[in-house]
């Protein structure tokens, strides 16, 4: 029989530990904008930062597992947006809920986080706010990642029908459907598990999580207002579209193909303004990183990783 030396069982120890080892998230605030805003932090300070944004009415939370997948070569953060998970906006800031001032804190979050150059994840809610902040420092972004991140009228599906009723009309009537209907428990069941091939795969503390949080004091209120100035965002579609032909980011669309807000057809737009964009398709929906955060993970880090050697390929020909 062979006997394991202790030597021998130590390194095999500290093999297995590297080979295991899971980069830590911290969770932190800062102020910016007036705003306590919170934020999911893991990865190398100086590697190049991921910027990761959620959408409508999750949080960060929503990133617990991609997180940790790009952590070992990126420096990646994700905050919450005003409104939503643990950020806190004080009472006395009066804040204006709007996607234009989603985009304010935002690009007030990244300042004082000293962050001058980002490669952007978008989704829902995080597109329209990550966009503007493209187009306010387009020479900051290294890449986009759109997953179910809109800027295109053909992407809108069906499912927006009762929003775009309450735009045409801001009736109480209308406010009222969409609390009724979508700031549920089961609403927002459904957005996270419609589409889904196997509904089951989808943790419940999820949505759980979110629609505890919409349950606060307020913030239904907030999320009604948001709804209402979604509008905003398709009269900025032609900016964003000229953003994409003026500065040509590299774009990764990675889509939950039966997502019933944001449906593939908005994907495949990118392509009229960026024909280079990489377009992939996941059996899944809305939220796809519930569901196939691995293979978001591995799409990504082979686009971001390529981006990267372009870019230095093309920095050390500069410097030739």
């Amino acid at each position: 029989m062979k006997v394991m030396s202790d030597r021998i069982s130590q390194t095999a120890t500290k093999r297995a530990q590297a080979r295991y080892t899971v980069p830590a998230t911290s969770i932190r605030k800062i102020e910016a904008d007036g705003v306590q805003v919170f934020y999911r932090m893991a990865g190398d300070p100086s590697a190049p930062v991921v910027l990761l944004l959620h959408g409508f009415p999750a949080s960060s939370f929503m990133f617990r597992e991609l997180i940790p997948r790009l952590a070992d070569q990126y420096r990646v953060i994700a905050p919450d947006l005003a409104g939503f998970g643990f950020t806190e906006v004080p009472a006395q800031r009066n804040y204006k809920y709007s996607f234009e001032a989603l985009a304010q804190t935002l690009e007030a979050f990244t300042e004082a986080l000293k962050i001058k150059s980002y490669a952007l994840y978008v989704f829902d809610y995080g597109a329209p706010t990550g966009f503007r902040l493209a187009m306010a420092h387009p020479e900051r972004v290294r890449a986009i990642v759109s997953q179910n991140g809109n800027a295109y009228e053909e992407g809108l599906g069906d499912a927006w029908g009762p929003i775009r009723k309450y735009w045409a009309e801001p009736t109480a009537e209308n406010r009222e459907v969409i609390r009724k209907n979508v700031l549920t428990l089961e609403g927002t069941r459904w957005q996270y598990t419609h589409g889904v091939t196997i509904p089951e795969r989808v943790a419940p503390e999820s949505y759980t999580l979110d629609m505890a949080l919409m349950d606060r004091p307020g913030n239904k209120e907030i999320q009604l207002d948001l709804f209402l100035d979604y509008a905003s965002n398709v009269k900025l579609y032609p900016k964003f579209q000229e953003y994409f032909r003026k500065w040509k980011p590299p774009l990764l669309a990675i889509w939950g193909k039966n997502d019933p807000f944001f449906v593939p057809a908005g994907a495949e737009a990118f392509q009229k303004d960026l024909p280079n964009a990489q377009v992939e398709f996941l059996d899944t929906g809305h939220f796809a990183t519930e569901t196939h955060v691995v293979e978001i993970a591995a799409s990504m880090k082979g686009f971001l990783d390529a981006e990267r050697l372009r870019r230095q390929t093309r920095e050390s020909t500069n410097s030739m």
